[in-house]
């Protein structure tokens, strides 16, 4: 029987591919359905570093729209090309010669989808400094350890959430504070009426930390450049770190996934070749999935590279706020999680006139067959499936456009990746049989930060070990079985069972934890803690208030089981798939 890996005899003999360095195989099962415009294997990457990406697009397309930010009343602002090229050599200028950071050097940011990112995101790749993207929702004891973690000496937070910094700031190596606001960039009378209906509703707490507006850092870098002290696109290379994307551990920790500049570029080159055939004329792209997202942040930047207009949606829930976006705009292209396409469907006004030539990708979690098939009906075109990893830069495997109809697929590798499924011994297994799903490509994270066992574990022999179930079909499409790891996805978003425990396990009255996902129909999956009790008297509402209090709010368990005690092994931990068995039969699911 044939093996499902790209490198066995019956898949063709390997060859050296000069221009990547990577692997090519003249056989392998899926290239029959790769677009007569798409290349196999990539050529060199045209960029010295993701910023130089960002110049020479600028240059190409100056003067038209790149980046607007709408909200949901339908006010809007928006930069061009030139704006993001001028406004990111400022912010870099900044970056390097007001603050004197040097390259490797980590800044962070903690904002939702707004023109400042763009700005901060590509001032900070140009200056080499690496980007550290945190959840805005996160609680201060999440913000105090990505910050303490990752070392970042710069935090520019969105100004509705920087009240609580006092408490987090002290404890981390943050030396500046920059503040910006969801109508940065906005014409000035618009963002003094958003602004100022924001404080009118109480919305923009008084910040407790020393800080400065991200528009004076604009200005002091721009006098820095006007000085001719613009920061060489040559001191940046492709190898250099780009970004920590911080993602789950094994201790319950996040662990920072470095990807560089190559990662990044790759991907977005790997990514634009399977989707040049939808994005010709129209190259309009919703984006509300945010920024600090790897998925997001991954598309806006191949949108970016063809001169495509990038609409950002600062917060997609209720999902009512992408109407005015709609209403305004003809969208090419839009990526998306199955709760958001849930959502759409179920507004009256989408359903009313839907879109009827966008291409929809769907990533972040599995996208549902029926969701599938509903938006089909409402919109006639298909969603597309894909999948990626934090690790990845993100993306592995995407449908091809013109594929054939596969319920659950999650498509076929990307130009220059290559896939094997493997059993616990990491031999490869018989095609339609499940196992570990292993990776290689230029998109493959460098490893994780200050976690070389961790990398040990996760990178062997230039392979990534996803710690996904999958199988591959004869034609050589995947589809992901099951999580080897226990991570529980809540709308496209990771939670770490231990982190959830460890929180739990804090609370007086809790002896014991142990955290599943279990099936939900609004979330795709939802956080289900079981519980042995210290103290008889705590209720429901008693953990999920402490939880609310030191996890973001998909993190907090939706469901409270309380037990006598808990399945373990011999030597005392958890059996998390004993809980999940149960809880499969408790549904009627298994």
């Amino acid at each position: 029987m044939a093996n499902n890996i790209v490198d066995t005899p019956n898949a063709g003999t390997p060859a050296s591919n000069p221009k990547t360095g990577f692997e090519t195989y003249d056989s392998r099962p899926w290239l029959k359905y790769y677009s007569a415009s798409s290349k196999h294997n990539l050529d060199e990457i045209p960029y010295r570093n993701l910023g130089d990406l960002v110049s020479k697009a600028s240059a190409e397309y100056a003067n038209q729209p790149a980046f607007t930010t709408i909200l949901p009343n339908g006010t809007s602002g928006t930069i061009t090309f030139a704006e993001v090229d001028r406004l990111s050599d400022q912010f870099a200028a900044y970056l390097r010669h007001e603050l004197g950071l040097a390259k490797g050097d980590r800044v962070a940011i903690q904002a939702p989808n707004c023109l400042t990112y763009p700005i901060f995101l590509y001032g900070a790749a140009k200056a080499g400094c690496v980007i550290v993207n945190l959840n805005p929702l996160y609680t201060p004891p999440e913000t105090e350890f990505a910050l303490a973690d990752s070392g970042a000496k710069l935090l520019v937070i969105i100004d509705m959430f920087a009240g609580k910094l006092d408490t987090v700031i002290p404890k981390t190596e943050v030396q500046k504070v920059l503040i910006t606001s969801v109508a940065e960039f906005f014409p000035p009378l618009r963002k003094f009426l958003v602004q100022t209906a924001q404080r009118l509703k109480k919305m923009i707490p008084p910040v407790p930390v020393a800080a400065e507006p991200f528009s004076k850092a604009i200005e002091l870098g721009a006098k820095h450049v006007a000085a001719g002290r613009k920061v060489p696109v040559t001191e940046v290379e492709l190898d250099d770190l780009l970004a920590l994307q911080y993602t789950g551990g094994t201790t319950g920790r996040p662990k920072g996934a470095m990807l560089t500049h190559r990662n990044l570029t790759s991907n977005v080159a790997q990514s634009y070749n399977n989707l040049q055939d939808t994005l010709q004329d129209n190259r309009t792209t919703l984006t509300p999935l945010p920024m600090y997202h790897i998925f997001a942040l991954g598309v806006s930047s191949v949108i970016y590279s063809i001169g495509g207009h990038n609409v950002l949606i600062p917060s997609p829930r209720p999902v009512s706020n992408l109407r005015a976006a709609f209403e305004k705009y003809n969208f090419a292209f839009m990526p998306g999680v199955n709760t958001l396409f849930i959502g759409l469907l179920n507004e009256e006004w989408f359903r009313a006139n839907p879109p009827r030539e966008m291409t929809a990708v769907a990533g972040g979690t599995a996208l549902q067959d029926a969701v599938a098939k509903r938006w089909e009906q409402v919109t006639g075109q298909r969603i597309y499936q894909g999948y990626g990893l934090t690790e990845t830069s993100p993306i592995v495997t995407s449908t091809p456009l013109d594929s054939p109809r596969k319920p659950g697929t999650i498509g076929i590798p990307l130009a220059d990746t290559y896939v094997r499924i493997v059993d616990e011994e990491g031999n490869p297994v018989p095609v339609g049989q499940p196992g570990e799903l292993i990776i290689k490509g230029p998109q493959v994270m460098k490893g994780y930060w200050n976690r070389p066992e961790e990398t040990e574990g996760a990178l062997k022999d230039g392979w990534f070990y996803t710690g996904d179930i999958a199988k591959m079909d004869e034609d050589g499409f995947f589809y992901i079985v099951d999580r080897k790891k226990d991570m529980v996805i809540v709308s496209g978003f990771n939670v770490y069972p231990n982190e959830v425990e460890e929180v739990l396990v804090k609370h007086p009255g809790v002896l014991e934890a142990g955290v599943i996902g279990v099936p939900d129909e609004t979330t795709g999956e939802a956080v289900r803690a079981y519980i042995v009790r210290r103290d008889q008297s705590v209720t429901e509402q008693d953990i999920i208030e402490h939880c609310r209090q030191h996890l973001t709010a998909y993190k907090v368990p939706k469901q409270i089981v309380f037990r006598e005690e808990l399945p373990k092994t011999p030597v005392g931990k958890v059996l998390r798939k004993d809980l999940r068995t149960e809880a499969l039969k408790e549904l009627g699911l298994a």
